[in-house]
């Protein structure tokens, strides 16, 4: 998921600052809850012979670090625009992105490895304790109610950052339900379902975090922003008072903003400063009901047609 599935019946635009307090609140609450299940799934997992819990805790681990790489990014992206960075330092939460894809990659590749390892001999599966059961039903809850907190924070803020820090959260309450499936059959006679439920996990973390990390590429190389935001932007710079028309509407993205060029059609009649006027009005108004960080605009002259003294066909 990325900001452009966002719910966007929420047309309020909160500051920079709103939005740093509340990444940095609602990532600190996943700091707490992910080091509180690291620990005790890595040590259930070993003492119950849990490959599954053990590889959660792992990922529950791989959390702890996503989300120091979140608070990173949060604090520089909110730095003011200075010589070297004239449109600011958004893009440092497209990188967090990009390192929490990579990050993710990383985990799920060594916890396909370390599977299929175990697979190989299967003889050496041991029989996992009830314990662990108990304990990967608890991290199953834990991370789905992390997941529907920080998800409900990224929308209402509208930050793609927290919008993946949210899913690598539901990346791991959907690896908890696998792990206690694999215990659960590890429990009922099969012990070879423990090292398959950590395959399994392996690979859907290794899928999100190259979903991620590609999403991230594309973002850091001026991907555009989907139709429906560019239609709504030429929308409004149509409905304001001077503009004839407008095209070459183009956007990048910068972090969670957007960078806009675009050209208005103006009367060719007026005089160059009231041009001017017009397209400091259409920018006013764009950047007001937009997340719009700077419109660039190019005025050029439009004729009204004389379709009274068109040649006759």
């Amino acid at each position: 998921m990325n900001l452009n599935e966002l719910d966007d019946s929420e047309d309020t635009q909160h500051t920079p600052q709103e939005r740093a307090a509340a990444a940095s609140r609602s990532t600190w609450v996943s700091v707490v809850v992910n080091l509180v299940l690291s620990t005790v799934q890595i040590a259930v997992g070993v003492l119950s012979k849990s490959q599954g819990l053990i590889a959660d805790g792992i990922h529950s681990l791989s959390d702890l670090v996503a989300d120091f790489v979140v608070l990173f990014a949060n604090h520089h992206s909110q730095k003011d625009a200075d010589e070297d960075h004239p449109y600011g330092h958004q893009r440092f939460e497209t990188a967090a992105s990009l390192v929490l894809g990579l990050l993710l990659l990383a985990v799920g590749v060594g916890m396909v490895w370390s599977a299929v390892v175990k697979l190989e001999n299967p003889e050496s599966v041991p029989q996992v304790h009830a314990v662990a059961l108990w304990v990967a039903g608890a991290a199953l809850l834990g991370k789905e109610l992390l997941f529907r907190y920080m998800l409900a924070v990224a929308k209402r803020v509208k930050s793609s950052m927290l919008v993946a820090n949210a899913w690598h959260a539901r990346s791991d309450a959907a690896s908890s339900l696998v792990v206690g499936v694999g215990i659960a059959g590890n429990l009922a006679g099969y012990p070879i379902l423990d090292p398959i439920a950590a395959l399994i996990v392996g690979f859907m973390v290794g899928k999100m975090g190259w979903e991620f990390g590609w999403d991230a590429m594309h973002d850091l190389m001026d991907r555009a922003v989907d139709e429906q935001e560019v239609h709504a932007i030429r929308q409004t710079l149509l409905d304001t008072p001077g503009v004839a028309g407008v095209h070459d509407v183009r956007t990048r993205k910068m972090g969670d903003m957007i960078v806009v060029d675009a050209h208005l059609e103006v009367d060719a009649r007026i005089t160059v400063e009231a041009g001017h006027d017009i397209a400091v009005l259409a920018r006013q108004r764009v950047m007001q009901r937009h997340r719009v960080l700077n419109l660039m605009t190019h005025v050029d002259p439009w004729r009204k047609p004389d379709l009274d003294h068109a040649p006759k066909p």
